[in-house]
């Protein structure tokens, strides 16, 4: 059976959407017996692509699967297929587990779950050298897992390099950065999503998703209405928002969402780009994508410098420009796993998008080229992205789905089309829980800390609102250490130096003190 074949089949057993088109592979010979024994025990279930697949052993499927070679398995990139793959040969077949999850690892550079599950794949092998090397590439990308007294790891602890890695793991997970709680928002049933900031009247604005209703917030935050939801009109679940003070408008990405209040029938997956006066909250106008029957979901919003606007339907991996009175799609691409992130250089040149596994990639606007953002994956991950921001020839992202939790500044090379140097803002703070979208306000950029998403269920209603926490909006200074080099295109945590000195880490309290000095605070 071609491994296309077989991963159909296993796209029939799956319930998502597969990330990437099956490759066509043609068959090889059946793989020649292996020395490694079937797996004693199936591996924990830490993700996925360990949890054992419920199969029959006299399923077809499970018997093609166990003919298939290593070249076949590393040369798919149907993450969807491979996932089942693994599930199957979880607790059946060691060796093809094993391809499994490294070929998952290939195609996810940035998800250290993955990279996790397979160190702990190689540790039940007691194979050092590979467990090694990947929980060391884990501690080098910035990763925090506490694996000390992780049982998965038994047969690899009890050596100087154990301790070692241990220690450093630990250390990604210390706080890092001076930024702070700015406001807090009352802890009702609101769903705070979306942030803008007024530059004219220096004020915060503070969407709802549950009202589609966009406050005015106070300095100690007590909330003004601003803008009414109205039925027909909206706002309805507001997902972003951004502020062209310049042009006097507030920009607001609205969805029938489940979760809104006045969800029915006739909003169910319809979206609009909604444009009010930024000074009196009049609606000036509203636009849809594919006329009034087209399904979207419009999630991230992208104000330029000259006033362009780009939206961005995330399901549907779409990204729109208005351009006069309609918008225009594009970019569309079903190879990505969605859209949580839009920024636009301040030369209008370049449009960035993030992708939440995927990491970060660009368009040239001129030509409209597609690029991706070159980086070291060794050393730098791009994924978990929550909300993207350009400030002064750099990228600001707030990644909510890393492990610690985190906000990075990647300068860019003069092409607009690498990262030059990299600095952790804040890191692994207290705060941080679930982190949302932001609004950049000058030097500053606030963002939601802890998003109360997570408290609703799939009909969108709170499973109990007394466990809605006030929202932490957070305060970060994207010019923090503007003076220090930075650390290249790598996150490298180095314990120190043979001079004794400590070396840069994101819980190392010596870049602060540096970066203090050279900026003269």
């Amino acid at each position: 059976m071609k491994l296309q074949a077989l991963a159909l089949a296993m796209l029939a057993l799956a319930s998502a959407p597969a990330v990437h088109a099956a490759d066509p592979v043609k068959p090889e010979k059946p793989a020649a017996k292996t020395d490694a024994k079937p797996a004693a025990k199936p591996a924990d279930a830490k993700s996925a692509a360990a949890k054992p697949a419920d199969v029959a052993t006299d399923d077809p499927r499970l018997k093609a699967a166990l003919q298939l070679t290593e070249a076949q398995i590393k040369s798919t990139k149907n993450f969807e297929a491979l996932t089942k793959l693994a599930q199957l040969y979880n607790g059946r077949d060691l060796t093809r587990f094993t391809w499994s999850m490294e070929r998952l690892t290939e195609l996810m550079p940035n998800s250290g779950a993955l990279r996790l599950e397979l160190a702990a794949v190689y540790a039940d092998q007691d194979d050092k050298t590979r467990t090694y090397d990947s929980l060391i590439r884990l501690q080098t990308q910035g990763f925090a897992y506490q694996i000390g007294n992780d049982g998965r790891f038994d047969k690899v602890r009890g050596t100087k390099v154990w301790d070692y890695i241990v220690a450093n793991l630990a250390a990604n997970a210390a706080p890092f950065g001076e930024g702070k709680v700015a406001v807090e928002l009352p802890g009702n049933d609101r769903l705070f999503e979306a942030l803008a900031w007024d530059p004219k009247k220096k004020q915060l604005l503070a969407g709802s998703a549950r009202e589609g209703v966009i406050y005015r917030v106070g300095d100690k935050g007590q909330l003004t209405e601003f803008v009414k939801s109205d039925p027909a009109a909206g706002p309805w679940a507001i997902m972003d928002m951004k502020a062209d003070g310049e042009r006097d408008a507030l920009w607001v990405a609205s969805f029938g969402a489940k979760v809104f209040k006045g969800y029915d029938a006739e909003k169910v997956n319809k979206s609009r780009l909604l444009k009010y006066s930024l000074s009196s909250g009049k609606l000036l106008a509203q636009y849809v994508a594919d006329g009034e029957s087209g399904e979207h979901a419009f999630t991230k919003l992208a104000v330029g410098k000259d006033g362009r606007v780009f939206v961005a339907d995330s399901p549907k991996r779409e990204i729109y420009r208005l351009d006069g009175d309609k918008l225009v799609l594009v970019t569309a691409n079903p190879n990505l796993t969605g859209i949580s992130g839009l920024a636009v250089s301040d030369d209008g040149e370049r449009l960035y998008f993030a992708d939440p596994a995927l990491g970060v990639f660009g368009i040239d606007l001129k030509e409209n080229k597609p690029f991706a953002l070159a980086h070291s994956p060794d050393k730098l991950v791009l994924g978990g992205i929550d909300s993207l921001h350009w400030y002064d020839g750099a990228l600001v992202a707030v990644q909510g789905n890393m492990v610690p939790p985190r906000v990075m500044r990647l300068r860019l090379d003069p092409t607009g089309h690498g990262v030059q140097t990299v600095m952790p803002l804040d890191a692994a703070k207290p705060e941080f829980a679930v982190l949302g979208n932001g609004a950049v306000a000058g030097n500053e950029l606030y963002f939601v800390a802890n998003s109360q998403r997570n408290e609703y269920d799939s009909f969108g209603v709170a499973r109990d609102e007394s466990w809605l926490q006030p929202v932490k909006v957070y305060k970060s200074d994207m010019r923090y250490a503007w003076n220090e080099k930075g650390i290249g295109t790598a996150l490298a945590p180095i314990p120190a130096s043979r001079d004794g000195k400590s070396h840069y880490t994101p819980s190392n309290s010596n870049l602060r003190q540096r970066a203090a000095k050279k900026d003269g605070e």
